[in-house]
């Protein structure tokens, strides 16, 4: 079976540090890019998080030493990386809801754990209702 390789955007969080460990050795998902904001970019996940992990399992050895990349500088060489990535970033909706559309414009899938771009109804969030 194929692996997707995947990015977390937003990884540095709470809900990104789920995802992490989620996608962590996951049948399905390779993860390729990890994305945050400027402060995060340039350094390794592992610097990022190991003082403020939130999760009950440890930092997942596959990605402790993966460079953030810049989500907004950097989102070609993100989008270069993934067939999709997952997002799970803190930030206002009407940002959320551009940075989300910005990836979807360049022809990459995203998978949101926002309510920015929802309606309401079940479904793919991207998709015109």
């Amino acid at each position: 079976m194929k692996k997707y390789n995947v990015g977390i955007i937003g990884c540095t969080g709470m809900v990104g540090q789920r995802f992490s460990t989620l996608l962590e050795n996951h049948p399905w998902f390779n993860v390729t890019a990890l994305a945050a904001s400027s402060r995060s970019a340039g350094k390794t996940y592992k610097s990022v998080v190991e003082k403020r992990w939130a999760m009950k399992t440890p930092i997942p050895t596959s990605m402790a030493d993966m460079i953030i990349l810049d989500a907004v500088a950097d989102m070609d060489e993100v989008v270069s990386k993934v067939d999709f990535v997952f997002c799970a970033v803190d930030m206002k909706k009407d940002e959320i809801r551009a940075l989300e559309e910005a990836y979807a414009k360049k022809e990459c899938p995203v998978v949101s754990n926002n309510s920015a771009c929802s309606d309401g109804r079940a479904g793919d969030q991207r998709r015109p209702h």
